[in-house]
């Protein structure tokens, strides 16, 4: 894969760049926002970028929200020292596809980033729909009626997850099983973080409700589409 680093630490990012590459990979790394943003935007095509959180020029946010303002769709893995829910749901509300807190494991950060270059690149879900709530996983397209919604790869994953069962409870842990390619050791509260991101973009600008809360278990697609 050809994987872009925006790190501004560099003996972080010089041991991105060695770890990576010995796994094959081709690795281009930046040490500041403007550049990082530069390379993301006409440096690529990539395959996934991995973004740091904090960098000088341009904050992580900043770089993840104007890539896709531009419609850039690569999958971004979020790289902080902070660990923090409204951290992780600020990077997800920009864009971002993951959130992994440092200090990591390389072969954690490995795993990650091949299960984001895996559902870009080969998902196998057929059109699934609820009303008039559409979702392409293939296509990595979702649509209100005639209103297209941009969505990251999770929040694409759990959607699809829901909408699959419709007007079924699925389960927290159910959903970190099948849309996390690393689920043990997580905290399956964090899929809240994902339905929340969800909410705001299928539901809240529609008027709509068609992600329930089950109490006590997970979440269920209305059949109807809210």
């Amino acid at each position: 894969m050809r994987i872009l680093v925006v790190e501004d630490e560099e003996g972080l990012a010089g041991s991105l760049r060695r770890g990576l590459s010995a796994d094959g990979h081709l690795v281009e790394v930046a040490h500041d926002g403007h550049r990082g943003l530069d390379l993301a935007l006409a440096g690529g095509p990539y395959d996934v970028v991995l973004l740091d959180l904090m960098l000088p020029g341009l904050s992580g946010h900043e770089i993840c929200t104007r890539m896709r303002a531009h419609g850039d769709t690569t999958p971004v893995l979020m790289l902080t020292a902070r660990d923090g829910d409204d951290d992780e749901a600020e990077g997800l509300d920009a864009g971002a596809d993951d959130y992994l807190t440092k200090p990591f494991s390389f072969v954690v950060l490995a795993a990650r980033i091949r299960a984001l270059a895996r559902r870009a690149g080969a998902p196998d879900r057929t059109t699934l729909q609820a009303g008039d709530l559409l979702l392409d996983p293939q296509g990595r397209r979702c649509r209100r009626g005639a209103h297209d919604i941009e969505l990251t790869a999770r929040e694409l994953g759990v959607l699809a997850c829901l909408m699959e069962q419709p007007g079924r409870a699925v389960a927290k842990q159910d959903i970190l099983d099948e849309v996390w390619d690393t689920p043990y050791g997580i905290d399956p509260n964090i899929v809240e973080v994902y339905v929340s991101s969800l909410r705001k973009k299928i539901d809240a600008p529609f008027g709509r409700r068609s992600i329930r809360t089950v109490h006590g278990t997970g979440y269920r697609m209305a059949p109807d589409g809210g």
